[in-house]
């Protein structure tokens, strides 16, 4: 079984690292993934409460769905600082702390399915999830010690203030998160590329961030939205920068 489990659903991806050190949980999903996990550990006869620690890779609300379940559960929440105050507050203050530069509003005029990506996240309790007030931070790039598998932790400020990247060097492998997806679902563009406008906060930042990415030795990124990539982070990124911003 590969130690790396894909979950979620065709908007939303996030991870399940089993590690030999413990599970891990790269980002959280929306509430209404909860049935989708708990089954999914039971399978293995494992629950929520064997769940270490949870990686957010950015405070956005298609993120964070589970964060304060799993806190309760006894899970570690890490997140960078300057994305803290969105998980704090709740899913409803992302806009406030991190606004994007442009309305959705000229994306759903140009394509109407659009409207799929942000419908999705509401009928999933995407705007009701619980706050997490107390979980743990970091700043920069780190290396979590206290995390099963010691990943590194890498800061790419521009989809959120605080957009991170998690590498665990003994997998090859590298989350994304938003800094870098394979679709956009406000575009509908496919393939290696930065969030659009319409859900990033700073693109000029996110794209300076993409040569921070092109260095991480790795094989195989796994994005918050789209298919995995396994051509390596300079070829996605290099793609990406083709691609530009929309």
């Amino acid at each position: 079984m590969s130690r790396v489990q894909r979950l979620g659903d065709d908007f939303v991806s996030f991870y399940l690292v089993d590690h030999p050190d413990g599970l891990v949980l790269v980002d959280a999903g929306l509430p209404g993934h909860l049935p989708q996990v708990r089954e999914h550990l039971a399978r293995s006869g494992r629950s929520l409460r064997d769940i270490r620690a949870v990686l957010l890779t950015h405070g956005h609300p298609d993120h964070t769905g589970l964060a304060a379940a799993l806190h309760d559960a006894g899970a570690d929440i890490w997140i960078h600082r300057l994305d803290a105050p969105i998980l704090a507050d709740g899913p409803r203050s992302a806009l406030r702390h991190a606004k994007p530069e442009r309305s959705m509003l000229p994306y759903l005029l140009r394509r109407p399915a659009a409207i799929g990506a942000p419908l999705h996240l509401a009928r999933n309790g995407g705007f009701t999830a619980a706050p997490v007030r107390d979980g743990r931070t970091f700043e920069g790039d780190q290396r979590l010690d206290e995390v099963p598998g010691r990943p590194h932790a890498i800061s790419l400020t521009g989809h959120t203030p605080g957009s991170a990247a998690y590498h665990f060097p003994d997998l090859d492998v590298l989350f994304t998160g938003d800094a870098l997806v394979t679709h956009d679902g406000l575009t509908g563009h496919t393939g290696p590329t930065v969030v659009c406008r319409g859900f990033t906060h700073d693109s000029a930042a996110a794209l300076a961030s993409l040569d921070r990415l092109a260095r991480v030795p790795a094989s195989r990124l796994l994005p918050g939205h789209g298919e995995p990539f396994e051509g390596g982070p300079q070829a996605a990124v290099d793609r990406a920068r083709r691609a530009g911003v929309r």
